[in-house]
């Protein structure tokens, strides 16, 4: 795949985003209905997405490795972002966010369309390992501290260990993995593909009703700081850390793909859970799917 089929790509998801930011904009929704849409996603969308991913994937060694590189990136651009964060003096809940969009990459649904376009299915499978048992295992375990942390669980205390193993897309993956040698009657299999293919243009059109202009001018500072460490420095580390760990060439190009994706749509949906700043976390998302239009294609083009 050339690099003008990749931001092609990437400019098809834009567009969606563009068309909840029309939706809001024109009165056919409201900010407030971001919510009820987020709540399709966390309940259904996501875990079908999931169970889906998980219990057709094929287990072996070099997965684990692909996994590994995924944490290592993350806790090394966690850490980086919090020292931003304290260098440029924002506010809890924007540091709380700040962080989460930085560390967090959108691995699945960005991530998911081009492994396979760019190194098929065998990509695919290794994507879906660096996704659920790397970034989103990172969002259930960590992220949602660092979400509890910055931000607030409002009138109900929150455990995030409880949360983590209580949140439907991880008794998916469970479940997925415990159900591999299961045949799936081909009515639910029809109806899980159904709900999978919500997830995308349903966060997509969420990012677009929260999304906010005026945050793009207010926090350009901060915006830019965050996409340079998602798009160059995430990247950067994977090739680092994946030129040790991983043997194949291949393996190599998926993680540094996988590395430099723009900001994790879900983190919108934990910000609003944890009362973050969802303006600024919109903002993150818009500004690093944007940029990784020329990004993604040019780290492809370098490590080849």
């Amino acid at each position: 795949m050339d690099a003008a089929e990749l931001a092609r790509i990437i400019l098809s998801f834009v567009a969606i985003v563009g068309v909840g930011w029309l939706l809001r904009r024109f009165g056919v929704l409201k900010a407030e209905d971001a919510r009820p849409i987020n709540n399709v996603i966390i309940y259904a969308g996501l875990p079908a997405m999931i169970f889906r991913a998980v219990y057709n994937a094929s287990l072996d060694r070099q997965l684990l490795g692909i996994a590994a590189v995924a944490w290592v990136c993350f806790i090394a651009i966690a850490a980086l972002a919090w020292l931003a964060c304290s260098a440029l003096k924002l506010p809890r809940v924007v540091c709380g966010g700040f962080v989460l969009a930085a560390a967090l990459g959108n691995t699945g649904y960005i991530g998911y369309p081009i492994s396979q376009a760019v190194l098929g299915d065998a990509g695919l499978v290794q994507a879906i390992f660096y996704d659920v048992f790397g970034t989103v295992a990172a969002l259930l375990f960590v992220g949602l501290f660092i979400a509890e942390r910055f931000g607030s669980s409002g009138e109900r205390p929150i455990n995030p260990i409880r949360e983590a193993l209580a949140f439907p897309a991880v008794i998916a993956l469970f479940a997925g993995l415990l159900l591999q040698q299961v045949a799936v009657p081909t009515s639910v299999s029809n109806a899980i593909d159904a709900l999978a293919t919500l997830v995308v243009p349903l966060i997509m059109i969420s990012v677009g009703i929260s999304l906010r202009l005026g945050t793009l001018r207010e926090h350009a500072l901060p915006l830019g700081a965050l996409a340079l460490l998602r798009l160059a420095v995430a990247p950067a580390v994977a090739w680092g850390v994946g030129s040790f760990v991983l043997k194949d060439p291949a393996a190599l190009r998926l993680v540094v793909l996988e590395a430099g994706v723009p900001s994790m749509m879900l983190t919108l949906v934990i910000g609003a859970r944890f009362r973050l700043d969802t303006d600024f976390i919109a903002s993150a998302i818009l500004v690093t799917t944007v940029a990784s239009i020329a990004t993604i294609p040019l780290w492809q083009v370098l490590v080849s």
